[in-house]
């Protein structure tokens, strides 16, 4: 089994998001992570679906995916060459002794403190999951209080010329 990002262009409508997510429901299937945003057309939203199982399981929510009359294209970017992104937001304990090095964590990884208090910090990271995954191992020795999380994003690269 295997992580799945899919690009899912629907139809900006009522119960589209309940709709795609029977088809994964439906077969027992679950989501990792699902987020939804508009794109420069008004009626159209574009779904990222980050979901786990194997090709053959993956190819028949593609297809069925495909069926449903509000949506309009579905890409599975697994295999494509495709960024993605995530960002998320780290409430981090930072007492006096320790602040220092966390703020050098965050320069490193060209993140940004978004909140401060006395005793704790507020990071936001945005990248992608090794990004994400590396900058949450080095910051739980500080002891994490809080996380939050958006999902993937992800779209297709442009074509590159070749010289």
């Amino acid at each position: 089994m295997s992580k799945h990002t899919l690009s899912v262009m629907v139809e900006n409508e009522p119960g589209v998001l309940s709709r795609v997510a029977g088809l994964f429901s439906g077969r027992g299937f679950n989501i990792n992570s699902l987020n939804v945003a508009p794109t420069l057309e008004k009626d159209v939203s574009l779904m990222t679906i980050v979901a786990e199982g194997d090709d053959a399981i993956i190819e028949q929510i593609v297809k069925q995916l495909r069926k449903l009359i509000p949506t309009i294209k579905v890409k599975d970017l697994t295999e494509l060459n495709s960024v993605d992104r995530e960002m998320v937001l780290i409430k981090v304990n930072a007492e006096d002794s320790k602040r220092a090095e966390i703020l050098r964590i965050v320069d490193i990884f060209r993140c940004k403190v978004v909140d401060v208090s006395a005793d704790e910090l507020t990071i936001e990271i945005t990248g992608d999951q090794s990004k994400i995954g590396a900058i949450v191992n080095l910051l739980t020795r500080f002891g994490i209080k809080e996380i939050a999380r958006t999902g993937n994003v992800a779209m297709q690269r442009s074509m590159q010329i070749e010289l």
